[in-house]
């Protein structure tokens, strides 16, 4: 793995400085048997479970498939992911969210939706929603149970303290013909709180909190924490259930898998959501690995990549599944890096654009040349990647 990224000059500025940028990358290449069933080999550089980083949007991807198996699990008729949804308030830091009546199903406040809303645009308001349809202390005991125990979700993306965030509101789904309410569930709280599984963490110099910048270290220990092995294996489990032991695979149907794999290779105005226009979210907007999320980027034909990311407090990450259709190629690639040379949290100056983007762009396509020149056993069938889905 070192060798390879030392092979690629684009690399080297961060390669080489990859414990001031707190690197970590985990490639997996997948080789196919003759039955064309995946066997996975990982490769890794600078993994440390024990090294934090902030994954920011990352969360959301066990979000989304929590939230569709729990409405498989809730057995209530007329209940799925197109059933119109309200929240309410009923405690600090609680907003609500009402029912929609719509003409443009896209604008109904739907489990689907929101989905629709978190990948392909990473949208923060649509994770709260499941957030709070979750819960926050049965989403916790899930990922635990799939063998993630020391993955942390206990964050709204707003500004709600530690104890706020233990408490999610009331929530309740109509349904959209006959108007009258099928499931209702209450406000709740985790009276449980979780502990941090690294004790105190701390990063920075400084952070910069009410406008004005506080001259110590910003404080982590409760925020969420979700290591990058254990996000690699939610999208492995998500993309090749088949291939995924039964005790740590989402409880989905096969629609279920059919619709987060298509929103998680779309492109927001390609995926035909109509509140995205390419006019603000471009091709590449949620593409960092290969295509560095860059306005101008030109989607290669025949390369789909499966992924969700996180940008947030001068990290950057993306967890992706890369599959190509003229080169015959497919592999995992997950990646997070620390772009914050003035060591100050919260202040907005970050390298994203100078470093990390383009660290991340020109990762993907190295890696990507790599498999295009790699020897498989047996040639990889990939059709099913590239059928010409229409999930709504």
């Amino acid at each position: 793995m070192d060798s390879l990224l030392r092979a690629d000059s684009r690399l080297l500025p961060v390669v080489e400085r990859a414990a001031e940028y707190e690197l970590q990358i985990i490639y997996t290449q997948i080789n196919r048997d003759a039955q064309n069933a995946p066997h996975f080999v990982q490769h890794d550089f600078r993994l440390d479970a024990r090294q934090y980083f902030n994954p920011a949007s990352l969360v959301k991807l066990p979000t989304v498939a929590l939230s569709l198996e729990k409405l498989n699990q809730l057995h209530v008729e007329g209940l799925t992911r197109r059933t119109p949804m309200a929240t309410g308030a009923a405690h600090s830091c609680q907003t609500p969210a009402p029912y929609i009546v719509s003409a443009d199903s896209d604008r109904v406040n739907t489990i689907g939706n929101y989905i629709k809303r978190m990948l392909l645009v990473s949208d923060n308001q649509a994770y709260n929603r499941l957030y709070e349809f979750l819960g926050q202390g049965p989403l916790n005991q899930r990922l635990q149970q799939l063998g993630y125990p020391n993955a942390r979700i206990v964050r709204r993306f707003a500004p709600c303290d530690t104890a706020a965030n233990r408490y999610t509101n009331p929530i309740s789904f109509r349904d959209a013909q006959t108007n009258q309410v099928i499931y209702q569930q209450p406000a709740a709280v985790n009276r449980q709180p979780l502990p941090a599984p690294l004790g105190r963490v701390t990063k920075g110099r400084a952070y910069q909190a009410g406008g004005r910048i506080i001259q110590q270290p910003y404080d982590f220990t409760t925020a969420n924490y979700l290591p990058l092995q254990d996000i690699t294996n939610i999208l492995r489990a998500i993309l090749f259930p088949e291939a995924t032991p039964a005790n740590e695979r989402f409880q989905l149907t096969p629609t279920d898998y059919a619709f987060l794999r298509y929103y998680l290779h779309q492109t927001p105005h390609g995926s035909g959501y109509s509140l995205y226009q390419p006019s603000r979210y471009f091709d590449a907007y949620k593409k960092y690995l290969y295509y560095g999320r860059s306005p101008k980027a030109i989607a290669q034909p025949g390369l789909h990549i499966y992924n969700v990311v996180g940008m947030s407090h001068g990290y950057l990450a993306d967890v992706a599944y890369f599959a190509d259709s003229t080169q015959r190629t497919e592999f995992l690639l997950s990646a997070v890096l620390y772009v914050n040379k003035d060591g100050v949290i919260n202040d907005g100056n970050y390298e994203y654009e100078s470093v990390g983007l383009p660290f991340l762009a020109a990762l993907g396509q190295q890696i990507q040349q790599y498999e295009a020149k790699r020897s498989r056993p047996y040639p990889a069938k990939l059709d099913e990647w590239f059928q010409k889905d229409d999930i709504k």
